[in-house]
């Protein structure tokens, strides 16, 4: 009995370390999948008065037909409508011209976990306090994962000021979805944030998510 209680005793702060550690990513992975978050770096000479001015959005290259190009064209129509600006009639002059890039890269992360071949960490490891068995802490390692790095760039430009630039703002997120449409809605939410902003700001923004 003795020796079993000082065992248990022994594992006390290994019991608590894999339930502080579960206890953590659980709500890490749940605030990951109830929030957005995204960097937002803005610049800005916006003029002034121009409440119902014309915009077009210009597509370049692989952009001119593209249908995830117009997916992700429509989406910004409906914030460019929020601060005020009117989409020109076809072929018509427009005031700004309004450009855009987008697209999902793959990267390479760490995240921690248990190492060895068992994924609840109590057969893994070596001893605790020199008692062997399932009591001990089991060592915590970094595995590389895969996500994916999302990116929207808008920037526009004034031809009343020889198409000058006077607006530019880009978001960044990093997701383990490799839907891009999926984040599309939130990274454009991100790019008008607070318009116009102030020129040469860099901000962390994290929106709720709701819940079904």
């Amino acid at each position: 009995m003795f020796v079993l209680n000082r065992c248990l005793d022994r594992s006390v702060p290994a019991v608590r370390l894999r339930f502080f550690v579960v206890a953590m990513l659980s709500v890490f992975l749940a605030g990951c999948a109830s929030t957005f978050s995204a960097t937002v770096t803005q610049f800005q000479a916006w003029p002034e008065h121009v409440q119902g001015a014309s915009y077009r959005i210009v597509a370049q290259g692989g952009q001119i037909n593209n249908l995830e190009f117009e997916a992700v064209a429509d989406a910004v129509r409906a914030s460019l409508g929020a601060i005020g600006l009117v989409q020109a009639e076809p072929r018509s002059p427009a005031r700004f011209d309004i450009h855009l890039e987008y697209g999902t890269t793959v990267t390479q992360s760490v995240v921690p976990g248990y190492a060895g071949p068992f994924p609840d960490g109590w057969a893994m490891g070596g001893y605790y306090g020199g008692w062997p068995g399932v009591f001990y802490a089991p060592p915590v390692v970094n595995y590389p994962v895969q996500v994916n790095k999302n990116t929207l760039s808008v920037r526009i430009t004034d031809a009343q000021s020889q198409g000058r630039e006077v607006y530019r703002s880009s978001a960044l997120n990093f997701s383990d979805s490799e839907n891009f449409i999926q984040v599309m809605p939130w990274l454009v939410r991100a790019v008008f944030d607070n318009f116009p902003g102030n020129n040469g700001q860099v901000r962390d923004i994290t929106y709720e998510r709701r819940r079904h």
